[in-house]
């Protein structure tokens, strides 16, 4: 089986191709252009060319794309909203879509609706379900909408009721696509109601992204399922992506900590993705990115759905190095992809991370001119890059314990053999393209958090029944049902809660079936 992974970032955009040992046949980067899939095509080009394998000969497709995240942020190509929310008679203090961004909400040409129903946090309901209020709603979004957010209160410790709504505008606005925030977000209603109405905006986003994909596929010869990267550090199908498009975005620095894993067969580190603009810190466990446990903003939205623990710093190849109230300032403003025009050792003007690294003697590349950095205290810069990098991974450790450190990204040669707090430092091979190696590895993964009482079932009744919904979700996602495993199991006694209740977090993933 050949693999073919695509990663489109805002610099470049990477490919590779692997066998059915998971070994890299070949790699590619090709500038990103301006449509996207223009760069897609040149890239698949390169990769077909180098390793002479025909396009027929690929079975599977993966891409990760950074066109939701983009979507949100430049505020393009946004669904119209319709919002339901399952709250009356209480839940009305704070109105949907508080803290938002104002053109984010003119974008999204809003319709609001509150009904009756909700459950407390033990799953009684708030209300019973007036339908003659659903058929209000529907008139109100009736040629309005292009996609509905359902939220309920308490609705992860019971969906039964967005369930119901869900069935009920299915057959009166068919073909409407539907986000429920039971399947989205965790426990506390705004946030999880503000992951929800993003999703449900980035329906038109990702299905043109998934439309064009398979257009540039089969411009190629290539018939292969399609597979889109997650958050999580696993894959969906592209049908599964087409429903819930959030679980996109963030996916690049993942499939790079992905691919760490897979290049340094280290299943716990610390993973340092150098590019032309940023750098981005992700912890390694058990293979997989290590997952945040705090609220998120997304284009300045508050969310509480599942997102990587990532730290972001403002250093990259292209950083520039200014001279600023007597001394020198890193960053964060990059050259980005013209670096090879105004680095200083190309025979531009401009001072950047990549000079000091190649002043130092830590990088070497070919037709470069170091002489032209003579006039340039190297090394007093150099130690402060390192130290940016060195503090970056200090804080993303939960003890003081030496991890090793895999270094990947294009810029992963700026920095030393030894870096302060790591036991080691790893280079793998490839590692320029592990965010392309990691879109192409993925397994399927389903998650479920949830609370469950125990007032009516046992403790491991509840971690049972949480387990068999991430497999189920896992399975409906592509995974093969019959080499799924549990990856990641945790459950907490909620204290401030009436009665005797948990939150689990279960996660299920397995090799994609083909």
């Amino acid at each position: 089986m050949i693999r073919l992974g695509i990663d489109v970032g805002g610099t470049n955009t990477d490919g590779v191709l692997l066998n059915t040992d998971n070994k890299v046949l070949g790699s590619a980067k090709h500038a990103t252009t301006a449509d996207i899939f223009t760069g897609i095509e040149k890239t698949i080009d390169a990769l077909l060319t180098e390793t002479k394998i025909e396009g027929k000969e690929i079975q599977v497709a993966t891409l990760g794309t950074t066109h939701c995240t983009n979507a949100i942020v430049e505020r393009k190509a946004l669904n119209k909203v319709g919002i339901i929310r399952l709250c009356l008679p209480s839940g009305t203090t704070v109105p949907p879509l508080i803290g938002w961004p104002e053109d984010l909400v003119e974008n999204l040409q809003v319709t609001t609706v509150l009904v009756h129903g909700g459950y407390e946090y033990d799953g009684t309901p708030i209300a019973a379900l007036q339908y003659e209020e659903l058929e209000q709603a529907v008139q109100q979004f009736r040629g309005n909408v292009d996609s509905i957010a359902i939220s309920g209160v308490f609705s992860p410790v019971l969906n039964e009721q967005e369930k119901e709504v869900a069935a009920f505008l299915e057959k009166k606005l068919p073909g409407i696509p539907l986000s429920l925030s039971s399947e989205i977000g965790s426990i506390g209603l705004i946030e999880r109601e503000n992951a929800t109405i993003l999703n449900a905006a980035l329906m038109n986003t990702i299905k043109h992204v998934t439309l064009g994909f398979q257009q540039a596929l089969q411009d190629k010869d290539i018939h292969a399922q399609i597979y889109l990267g997650q958050n999580d550090g696993t894959l969906m199908t592209h049908e599964f992506a087409q429903k819930y498009p959030i679980f996109t975005i963030a996916c690049g620095p993942t499939n790079s900590i992905r691919g760490a894993a897979h290049l340094s067969q280290e299943p716990n580190a610390i993973v340092v993705d150098i590019g032309g603009t940023t750098t981005d810190i992700g912890v390694l466990s058990n293979s997989f990115p290590r997952q945040t446990s705090l609220a998120v903003e997304v284009g300045g939205v508050r969310t509480n759905y599942r997102m990587p623990d990532i730290y972001s710093i403002g250093l990259g190849g292209g950083t520039r190095i200014h001279f600023k109230d007597g001394a020198w300032k890193i960053g964060p403003d990059s050259v980005g992809h013209q670096l090879t025009e105004k680095a200083i050792v190309f025979g531009g003007e401009e001072l950047t991370a990549t000079d000091v690294a190649i002043g130092a003697g830590i990088m070497t590349i070919d037709g470069t001119k170091r002489e032209r950095l003579d006039s340039y205290p190297i090394d007093a810069i150099y130690p402060n890059l390192v130290e940016m990098v060195e503090q970056a991974i200090d804080r993303m450790k939960t003890s003081a314990e030496a991890l090793p450190v895999v270094l990947v990204g294009g810029g992963a040669s700026l920095m030393p053999k030894d870096l302060q707090g790591a036991s080691r430092v790893i280079r793998p091979a490839h590692a320029g393209v592990a965010n392309a190696i990691g879109a192409a590895l993925g397994d399927i993964s389903g998650t479920v958090e949830r609370i469950y009482t125990l007032d009516n079932q046992s403790h491991q009744e509840a971690i049972e029944e949480a387990k068999a919904e991430a497999i189920e979700t896992a399975i409906e996602a592509g995974a093969n049902p019959d080499k799924i495993d549990i990856i990641q199991l945790e459950d907490f006694p909620l204290a401030y809660m009436p009665g005797n209740a948990i939150l689990v977090r279960v996660k299920a993933a397995g090799p994609l079936k083909l």
